[in-house]
């Protein structure tokens, strides 16, 4: 692939996925995020990575921290906030809202296989467990 040119608010709008991976380069990959009400991304930290997150449509809370057990940071957003998360930072994505909550992700380098999809958080979860063990 040689670049992704889309519209991105639609694309992501459209998505009906927890993750899917719609672009992945050398050094950054797109992901697309859909979140249920009430449901999370998951606290995680990635070491080797920055993450923007931008969000399409929704609400949220953002928490951010520099252990797994301390936030530091918490944020309400919604449509068209952007949050940087740099490597190492611990953080999470809560959808607060009625409606699902739509975002995409920018990694930098790449944090997911090519063209993955998981249409649940419990098939992503499962299938980061068979590939990292934790």
């Amino acid at each position: 692939m040689t670049g992704w040119v889309g519209d991105i608010a639609k694309e992501t709008k459209h998505n009906r996925n927890f993750m899917t991976v719609v672009f992945t380069g050398p050094y950054a990959q797109l992901t697309l995020m859909r979140l249920a009400p009430g449901e999370e991304i998951g606290r995680e930290a990635h070491d080797e990575h920055d993450q923007c997150i931008r969000i399409e449509k929704g609400h949220a809370r953002v928490e951010l921290g520099p252990t797994e057990d301390t936030i530091e940071t918490t944020q309400d957003v919604e449509d068209g906030w952007l949050i940087v998360v740099p490597a190492g930072v611990w953080h999470n994505v809560v959808n607060t809202g009625d409606g699902n909550l739509k975002l995409w992700s920018l990694h930098s380098p790449p944090a997911h296989p090519v063209r993955a999809v998981h249409h649940t958080k419990g098939e992503a979860r499962t299938i980061e467990l068979l590939a990292h063990g934790s």
